[in-house]
C-alpha cells in the first residue's frame, strides 16, 4: 500500500467529550486503509511544518473518521474545521492489526484513553467472539454507543463513575474475561501491564504504540524504541514507531 498525500474535504465535525473531537473527512485513502492505521494532518500555519499523526477511527468507502484529542496548536485548529473546508492529509501510514491472527479465536479489543478511537474500525471487521474493553478517566466516555454495536463492551473508570473502578485489567479480572488473542492501543503504561499479562497467560498479544512523531513516514528516526531484534534500517535494536508499527506483536518491542 502506497501513501499518498492529498488535499481532502471535511465532511462533518462534532464534539463528543470535552476536549474530544470526532472528523469525517471524504478522501480516496479510504480505498487503501486498514485498522491501525493512522493519517498525518497538516495544519493551514506555515510556522508549523510537521504534520499530526491521528489514528483512524473508521473507514468508509470513501470516508474516514478520525477521533482525536485536542493538545495543541495544531489540534486546536483542526478542532474549528467545518463541513466543506479542505484539509491535507497524508496517509494511510504504519501497519494495522493483523486480522488473521484472531481468525477462529476469542479475542480482547482494549482501549485506553485517546487509544480507545483506533479499536472501533477493527471492532468492525473482525468476526467471531470480541470482548471490547475500554478505560475512560470518568463517566463522559466517547463512542460507547459503537462499540455496543459491535461487540460485548466491558468499560474501565479510574474514578468508578461508570463500570469496573480501575484500569482495563481490572475490568478484565473483575468480569472473569479469557481470550487467545489482544489487541490494545493506548499509553505506555498500560501496554506494559497488558504484555506482562498476555505473557502470564498465554495470550498472543498485539499493541498499538503511541509516541510523538516528526516526519511521520520513517525517515528521521524521532519516534524509535527498542526492540528485541536488529533493525535493517538503522541496524541497531530499534524499531520506528511510524514505519514498523505502530502495531507490534508485544513480544518484539520493549516498554
Amino acid at each position: 500500500m502506497g501513501k499518498k498525500k492529498e488535499t481532502a474535504r471535511v465532511i462533518s465535525q462534532e464534539c463528543l467529550a470535552p476536549g474530544i473531537y470526532s472528523m469525517w473527512i471524504e478522501t480516496g485513502l479510504a480505498r487503501e486503509a486498514v485498522p491501525g492505521q493512522f493519517i498525518s494532518i497538516y495544519t493551514k500555519d506555515g510556522a508549523r511544518l510537521l504534520p499530526r499523526p491521528i489514528s483512524i477511527c473508521e473507514i468508509g468507502d470513501s470516508c474516514l473518521r478520525v477521533v482525536y484529542r485536542v493538545a495543541g496548536k495544531g489540534t486546536d485548529e483542526f478542532s474549528g474545521y467545518q463541513a466543506g473546508d479542505p484539509i491535507d492529509i497524508l496517509g494511510p501510514l504504519g501497519n494495522g492489526f493483523p486480522l488473521e491472527a484472531a481468525r477462529g479465536k476469542k479475542v480482547f479489543l482494549i482501549g485506553g484513553g485517546i487509544g480507545v478511537p483506533p479499536m472501533l474500525e477493527l471492532a468492525k471487521q473482525l468476526s467471531g467472539e470480541k470482548q471490547l474493553i475500554m478505560g475512560y478517566r470518568d463517566s463522559r466516555m466517547f463512542l460507547k454507543k459503537e462499540f455496543e454495536e459491535n461487540g460485548t463492551l466491558y468499560v474501565a473508570t479510574e474514578d468508578g463513575s461508570y463500570g469496573t473502578k480501575g484500569n482495563v485489567l481490572d475490568a478484565i479480572r473483575e468480569n472473569g474475561l479469557s481470550a487467545d488473542v489482544l489487541f490494545a492501543c493506548g499509553p505506555t503504561p498500560m501496554l506494559r501491564a497488558l504484555k506482562a499479562y498476555a505473557s502470564e497467560h498465554g495470550i498472543e498479544a498485539w499493541i498499538s504504540l503511541e509516541e510523538k512523531m516528526a516526519c511521520g513516514v520513517g525517515a528521521c528516526l524521532a519516534c524509535v524504541c527498542k526492540s528485541r531484534d536488529v533493525d535493517s534500517h538503522s541496524h541497531v535494536h530499534n524499531k520506528r514507531i511510524c514505519k514498523d508499527g505502530p502495531v507490534f506483536l508485544a513480544e518484539e518491542v520493549e516498554l
